[in-house]
Order: C-alpha cells, then sequence, then structure tokens
C-alpha cells in the first residue's frame, strides 16, 4: 500500500481513523461531518483537514467541502464507519470518483420501510410493515388492525423510539415518544415505522463482503428488553443448530445482494421465526455494544482491522477464512446494566464483588456520581456493562450476567420539580 493515501471519512469513526494513519506510514486522513459530531472527534489535530456542515446542508455544499479538500490535497479513498452521514458518503464519492456504496443502497439501508420494500419486491422476504406520518393515523391502524406491532423510527438507531404497541391507547404514547427521539442526525421527525412483531430468538450476523461475496465472521445471540427492544446482552456464538446457521449465512447473502451491498462490513439483526429468519434491520458498519471484540477474542477475526484494510482497497476475505477454520472458539459475553429510575448518582455498592468475579470478567461503569441517569429508553441509558469468556457461550453469558447483577446503583431522587415554586405549580 503506497504511504501518500489520503482518506476522507465522511462521519466520525471512533477509533478507526487512527488505526488508518498507522496503516501505512504516510496515510493521512480528513474529516467531512456534521457538527454536532465535531467534539466527538477523537485526535483532531492529527487530521489534515476537519469541515463541520450543518445537519441541514444541502448536497451541493458537502459536495463542494469535498472539493475544496481534494483540492488542496487529492483524495485516494473515501469512506463512513457510522450511520450518520453515510448518505453523504454516497454522494460525496460519486462526485469524486471515488468508490464506495451507492446512494441506493445506503437509502435502503436506513430507510427501513424502504427495506422492506426491496427485500419483499426481490422475493427474499415478507414482513407487514406500513410507513405512517401522524399520531391520529398510528391510532387508527392500530385500531384497524388488531395484534402486536412494533413502532420505530423509520431511520433509527440505538433503539431509540422504539415501541411495542399492542393496542390503539398505547400507539399514540408511543408515537409521541418516537418523534421526540433523535435518530440519525434528525428530531422530531413526523414519520414512523409500523410493523408487525416477529417471535424467535434474535441473532445479528457479522460480516464481510467483497466484489458481490459475503462471508460471515459470526453470529451473535442478542437479549433485548422486551418493552423497549435495547439489546442488554450479546453472545459469541449465538447459541444456534448447524441448521440455523446455514439458513442465516444464505439468508444474510440473499438480504446484502438485494440490497446492493457489494463490499465492506455489515452488521445484520435477524429474528429466528418459525417461518425462518426475518430481517429487522442491517447496518454498512461493525457492530456496536463492543461486538468487534467479542467477535475477535472468539474467533481471531480483526473485523475493525479488516474494515482498516478494505478502505485501502485490500483484500481480506481470503485471510479471514483460514483464520475462522484455524482458530478454536473461545465464546465471549457481554451484559449492560440500566438505572431503576431517573436520579443523580450517589454512589455504587457491590463493585469490588463485581471485579472478583474472575480473571475473564472485566466491568466498565459508565455513570459516576454526580451524574444524572434515567430509566432504558435506548443504548445510551445503559449504565454498567460486564464482558466475559467462558468454556461455552452459556457460561459466559452467566458470567457477565452475573457480575452485573452484583452491582447496585444508589441514586438520589428529587420530591419536586427542578425551578422553584412557579414550575411546581
Amino acid at each position: 500500500m503506497s504511504g501518500t493515501e489520503h482518506v476522507l471519512i465522511v462521519g466520525g469513526g471512533r477509533e478507526i481513523p487512527q488505526l488508518l494513519r498507522r496503516h501505512g506510514a504516510g496515510s493521512r486522513t480528513s474529516v467531512l461531518c456534521q457538527l454536532p459530531l465535531l467534539p466527538k472527534l477523537r485526535d483532531v489535530d492529527e487530521h489534515e483537514r476537519v469541515i463541520g456542515l450543518r445537519a441541514d446542508a444541502s448536497d451541493e455544499e458537502w459536495i463542494v467541502a469535498a472539493q475544496q479538500v481534494h483540492g488542496a490535497s487529492p483524495v485516494t479513498r473515501i469512506a463512513s464507519f457510522g450511520e450518520r452521514d453515510q448518505i453523504r458518503l454516497a454522494v460525496v464519492g460519486s462526485a469524486l470518483g471515488l468508490s464506495t456504496h451507492t446512494a441506493e443502497t445506503v437509502a435502503a439501508v436506513h430507510d427501513k420501510h424502504l427495506m422492506r420494500r426491496v427485500l419483499a419486491d426481490a422475493g427474499v422476504e415478507k414482513v407487514v410493515a406500513v410507513r405512517l406520518d401522524n399520531e391520529a393515523a398510528v391510532v387508527e391502524w392500530v385500531r384497524a388492525n388488531p395484534g402486536t406491532w412494533v413502532l420505530k423510527p423509520v431511520d433509527g438507531t440505538a433503539s431509540a423510539g422504539v415501541a411495542l404497541v399492542r393496542s390503539h391507547r398505547e400507539a399514540a404514547a408511543a408515537y409521541q415518544r418516537c418523534v421526540a427521539t433523535e435518530h440519525t442526525g434528525r428530531r422530531h421527525s413526523p414519520e414512523v415505522l409500523l410493523e408487525e412483531y416477529l417471535t424467535g430468538p434474535q441473532v445479528s450476523v457479522e460480516s464481510l463482503s467483497e466484489d458481490g461475496e459475503h462471508v460471515v465472521v459470526a453470529y451473535t445471540g442478542k437479549y433485548s428488553d422486551p418493552a423497549t427492544f435495547v439489546e442488554l446482552g450479546h453472545v459469541v456464538p449465538a447459541v444456534i443448530d448447524d441448521a440455523a446457521r446455514a439458513g442465516l449465512a444464505a439468508h444474510t447473502s440473499e438480504v446484502l445482494d438485494a440490497l446492493g451491498v457489494r463490499n465492506g462490513t455489515c452488521h445484520t439483526e435477524f429474528v429466528l421465526t418459525p417461518d425462518g429468519p426475518r430481517t429487522i434491520e442491517t447496518h454498512l458498519r461493525v457492530a456496536g455494544d463492543e461486538i468487534p471484540y467479542l467477535v475477535h477474542d472468539a474467533t481471531g477475526v480483526d473485523l475493525i482491522g479488516c474494515v482498516v484494510r478494505q478502505t485501502f482497497g485490500e483484500r481480506v476475505l481470503p485471510e479471514v477464512r483460514r483464520t475462522l477454520a484455524a482458530t478454536p472458539v473461545r465464546p465471549q459475553a457481554i451484559w449492560f446494566g440500566t438505572a431503576p429510575c431517573a436520579g443523580e448518582v450517589d454512589r455504587w455498592e457491590g463493585l469490588d464483588e463485581a471485579r472478583a468475579a474472575g480473571p475473564s470478567v472485566t466491568l466498565t461503569v459508565e455513570a459516576h456520581p454526580g451524574d444524572r441517569v434515567v430509566p432504558l429508553g435506548d443504548s445510551h441509558s445503559r449504565v454498567v456493562w460486564a464482558r466475559a469468556e467462558g468454556g461455552t457461550a452459556d457460561e459466559a453469558l452467566r458470567r457477565a450476567y452475573t457480575a452485573v447483577a452484583a452491582c447496585r446503583l444508589v441514586v438520589t431522587v428529587p420530591t419536586v420539580p427542578d425551578g422553584g415554586v412557579q414550575t411546581a405549580l
């Protein structure tokens, strides 16, 4: 790989930009992103340029900004490592003549209703789903179609605004909560998606693709809160039989082909229904919740390292296959804890007990004294988590769960609202 590579990163990327610069001596990075992402960027002074734009900036503004970067120092590669700004990635990549996902693929992945239509039209699967843009329409749909439904943002992330709906009364409250959440950089969008509730175990597939060839790296078992659908635990490998694995591998390829995915990594979530796998959603990125690190420790495959190499045009699938064939699986799990109510953290109890659970268990606390916590509403409201290894997947999961269960969060709660008497009245 040439040391003269200049990668334009559209969006954030956590640790990946630094890994890109390390991968080849002399490789450089620049960032083009929405303004709210700027404070979250790491090692800002290591980039050649960092340009922030308003969330509502036009495609033309993004293209002009990218062309300015390109004119000052020719961009040789373009990439995005998270949902936000991925649609801009396709627009900018096309304008600069650089290889990336097409706008059609990004749109079909981000827009969950469009994804349903694409998969149905391709004959891959059919899930009943309707796109609605006001509370009255949502209430009327649920009233006219009795059953259990899932209400969610059309383009949501982190399980924000997702709710189980079983009556028209629940539908009204769920709609109000959903439109109040921020998702993919948007807030107060009136559009929501109502889709049929799928029953069965949840499994995500972590995959890598090259020139339309898809390889499953790992199957991740997922455990979600039944009311909010926020994920509370993951285990690699998922506890499923060989037939389920084979069915998931084939179905994943059909889903990614239908959506036009040709290259890169994907994190695709499924429900194993009695009628076969059904897609919850897919993502043009590695999974969150430490899953890439669980996968690395369980299988030996470094998903993030593969993303770095693929960004530079390197092929990784042959090595991935060899690693999977040669590495004995070491089951890994993670479990998350949540706050039972809103309030201010006073102290933790039981942390020493949790950390003494064994050398295969690591504990991470996300909320500290003085921090405000809220009940489980999305992935960002989780307050503690533990990772563990085990001789079996069940053992790894039990160790992670037990460590979190030993932690007790003490929270102070005010007896009157903030703001004084007038606010209270």
